[in-house]
């Protein structure tokens, strides 16, 4: 089975989200499973420079009206076999894969992914210049969705085609001119189509022209064909509900594993929970809080938007920190949440420590060392950081939704009985409902064998990506034939 993965970023390489981790992982996970895969990235500088004197020129490109590039082969550092769209003019820039320096989208990404996206579908299709043709081409997100709806108008036996939706709320929309900028026929440009509100959605491409659909969870599939969380494609992909398929992500259990990571300063396993307290003091230390293990700790690690609730928390902050509880949390994103979180940490010295921007080092103390873990997403595709806590013992509180509901067993009479319950969930995204669940996880906190018992009942979860793997393995095989 051979399987080409266009991705926009992928770990190590290239990281801005959960996306990279996915691509990351689960490309490896395949490799193990016996699929030959091959990665296709964008020539970014960072990714350029990473493979610079083991890469070699595979084949020079031209693709009108797409200015000259060249396909590039290399392999990623784990050994899978990478190829990368090197093109400086529209990858080799100062910024992030998508955005200025100062923020602001790069005006010509539907160009840039629009590149991507071609490629993609030339090295599926039967006049590929490679010798290496795949069975089934995998698109993930806006950034690669133009690829299927390339191939839908192409002459000639092709791969087959699967989608994967990572965050429906990121659609890939641009003007209407952007059909000739690309090189797809106006014919796409219908309500059957491309066409959305007028405009073209990437995203929309991909969901309308691939052969099979995937999503991150099996709520999200569920869930993204309603109107709340739709986001104005829920007709269509109520439509292909039956080629929809929602797979949970896996984590990479070797690097998120207490008993043997290098970036906490104790390790420590089920059977070894005491040893938490170490990592909850070099917390408390590096945070500026008050040292003391006897008041429950809550740990966030997010994006500050308005997609992950942390509105919620600082609505209902007063109330939680008079629980007792004390808070650190690690992020970056809207200002005014940025300087919320800010101004609390001022309100509240020694109780509540904040660090603004992303440290991977204090991301895993902060899994380690915190007691609970919040997650109040108004909604959430997947989410990793669910995965990464019950790993680590940290029991997560977390509002019922997507993927949260498919890896969190809510803390009940009945799941607490049977030994199950793993993390406390509540059903309404309002402050008043955070409270509620975060109260009644202080409550667990302070009767020890209970809380003994959820922390461990996380810890025994198989977050690996092996089941998932095998999951993508059966839909690729089914689609090839």
């Amino acid at each position: 089975m051979k399987v080409l993965f266009a991705t926009s970023e992928a770990t190590p390489l290239v990281k801005t989200g959960g996306l990279a981790d996915v691509a990351g992982a689960l490309r490896a996970a395949l490799v193990e499973s016996g699929v030959d895969v091959r990665l296709l990235l964008p020539g970014y500088g960072p990714v350029l420079e990473s493979i610079a004197g083991r890469s070699a020129i595979a084949a020079d490109l031209a693709l009108p009206p797409f200015p000259a590039a060249r396909l590039v082969e290399a392999s990623m550092p784990s050994g899978v076999p990478l190829l990368v769209v090197d093109c400086p003019a529209l990858f080799v820039r100062p910024g992030g894969p998508y955005q200025q320096p100062g923020g602001l989208d790069w005006p010509d990404n539907d160009i840039r992914f629009g590149l991507l996206s071609r490629v993609a579908a030339l090295l599926a299709h039967e006049s590929t210049p490679l010798p290496w043709r795949p069975d089934v081409l995998h698109c993930n997100d806006w950034q690669t969705g133009l690829a299927p709806a390339y191939l839908a108008f192409e002459l000639g036996s092709r791969a087959r085609t699967v989608m994967t939706i990572h965050n429906l709320a990121y659609q890939g929309i641009f003007l209407p001119g952007t059909l000739a900028r690309v090189g797809l026929t106006p014919a796409a440009f219908q309500p059957e189509g491309v066409e959305y509100y007028g405009n073209v959605s990437y995203l929309k491409a991909g969901l309308h022209y691939a052969d099979r659909l995937t999503t991150v969870s099996p709520t999200y599939a569920r869930e993204i064909q309603t109107e709340t969380l739709g986001f104005g494609m829920q007709g269509l992909l109520t439509r292909r509900a039956d080629e929809l398929t929602g797979i949970v992500n896996g984590i990479d259990v070797d690097v998120w594993n207490p008993a043997t990571d290098p970036l906490i300063p104790r390790r420590y396993q089920p059977d070894t929970l005491i040893r938490k307290n170490d990592d909850k003091r070099a917390l408390q230390q590096k945070l500026g809080l008050e040292a003391d293990i006897f008041t429950p700790l809550a740990g966030i690690v997010s994006r500050f938007t308005d997609q992950k609730g942390l509105d919620l928390v600082l609505e209902a902050a007063d109330r939680l920190l008079a629980l007792p509880l004390q808070l650190a949390a690690l992020g970056s994103g809207d200002p005014a949440l940025q300087d919320g979180f800010r101004a609390l940490a001022a309100r509240h010295p020694g109780q509540v420590g904040v660090q603004i921007g992303f440290d991977e080092a204090l991301s895993h103390l902060v899994e380690a060392g915190a007691d609970m873990f919040l997650m109040p997403s108004r909604f959430e595709p997947s989410g990793l950081n669910q995965m990464y806590s019950q790993r680590y013992g940290t029991p997560v509180v977390a509002h019922a939704t997507g993927g949260l509901v498919d890896t969190i067993t809510d803390h009940t009479p009945a799941t607490a009985k049977a030994g199950t319950a793993s993390g406390f969930l509540f059903r309404e995204p309002t402050a008043d409902a955070l409270f509620d669940a975060v109260e009644r996880a202080v409550t667990c906190f302070h009767v020890r064998r209970s809380w003994r018992r959820i922390q461990r009942a996380g810890m025994g979860r198989d977050f690996s990506w092996a089941s998932s793997a095998g999951q993508y393995v059966a839909l690729y095989e089914a689609l090839a034939g």
